[in-house]
């Protein structure tokens, strides 16, 4: 491969204080139309019956199967190293327990 081909390929990726502290998400609602998929990161807390998108994140049909295919590698590389994740809830994997598996308070 010719120098100029391999500067074409780099790319610099900048991550800023903010955005590197993260924002925790513990529900993803994903939605799509024909060019795109949108995913709303949520955060719900227990006892609350509302909850706000914390963050969307909107990509091209491709893209999307682009982050599955990452995801599925590197779930299979953690799993490989810590054991399966197990998904408690005993329902449907799809959808988050609303209890968060530990007692509910009492006032």
């Amino acid at each position: 491969m010719s120098d100029n081909m391999q500067m074409q390929q780099q790319l610099n990726i900048e991550l800023s204080e903010e955005v590197a502290q993260g924002t925790y998400s513990n529900l993803a609602v994903i939605t799509h139309s024909s060019s795109e998929f949108v995913i709303d990161f949520v955060r719900i807390m227990p006892g609350i019956p509302k909850a706000n998108v914390k963050s969307r994140i909107i990509l091209t049909p491709e893209h999307a199967k682009r982050l599955l295919l990452a995801l599925q590698d590197n779930l299979k590389k953690y799993e490989n190293v810590h054991g399966a994740i197990k998904i408690s809830g005993g329902g449907d994997p799809m959808i988050p327990p609303m209890n968060f598996g530990g007692p509910t308070a009492q006032a």
